[in-house]
C-alpha cells in the first residue's frame, strides 16, 4: 500500500505545477474575483494554465520546475494574464515565487507589480517584494455596492 501511494503522489506533484500555478493567479486577485457573478460562474472554470517561457525543466530529485526567459501565464478562465522573468514551483515546499519585473493583471482591472511574489500554498499567503528603494504596486478595483431602495429614496428626496 505504501508502494501506491508513492506513486500516486508522484502523480500528483507531475500535475502540481500548473494547478498551482493557477491557485497563485487566483490568489493574487480573489478579492476582484469575489464580485458579482464571477463567484457563481467559478464553478464551471476548466482551471486550464498555459506557461510559456524561453525555458521550462523539471528536477525531480530536488523537486523544483523553473520556466525561464520571457515567461508568461495566461489564466483564461479568470482572465489573468502574468509575466515575469523567471517562475519556480517547489513541490516540496509548496511555494510558488516569480522573480524579475513581475506584472500580474486580470481582464477587470486589478493588477500587481513586484520585482518578486513568493505564493505559500499551503498557507494561502502571497509576499510581493520591490527592487530596493522601490514599491509594490496594486491596483484592485472596487466597485461600490448596489443602491437600495431606501438610498434611492433618499437620493430622490435630496
Amino acid at each position: 500500500m505504501r508502494v501506491t501511494q508513492r506513486i500516486l503522489r508522484r502523480r500528483q506533484r507531475a500535475l502540481l505545477p500548473l494547478v498551482l500555478v493557477s491557485g497563485l493567479l487566483g490568489t493574487l486577485l480573489s478579492p476582484v474575483w469575489a464580485q458579482g457573478e464571477q463567484a457563481a460562474h467559478s464553478a464551471a472554470l476548466t482551471q486550464l494554465v498555459t506557461i510559456e517561457s524561453d525555458l521550462q525543466k523539471a528536477d525531480n530529485k530536488t523537486g523544483i520546475v523553473t520556466a525561464t526567459g520571457n515567461v508568461r501565464i495566461v489564466y483564461a478562465d479568470r482572465g489573468v494574464i502574468a509575466t515575469a522573468r523567471q517562475a519556480q514551483y517547489f513541490s516540496r515546499e509548496g511555494r510558488v515565487v516569480l522573480s524579475g519585473d513581475v506584472d500580474v493583471i486580470q481582464d477587470q482591472g486589478g493588477s500587481i507589480e513586484a520585482d518578486r511574489i513568493t505564493f505559500l500554498v499551503d498557507d494561502q499567503r502571497l509576499v510581493a517584494e520591490p527592487r530596493p528603494g522601490e514599491q509594490v504596486m496594486s491596483r484592485i478595483p472596487i466597485q461600490p455596492p448596489p443602491l437600495s431602495d431606501s438610498d434611492l429614496d433618499d437620493t430622490e428626496a435630496q
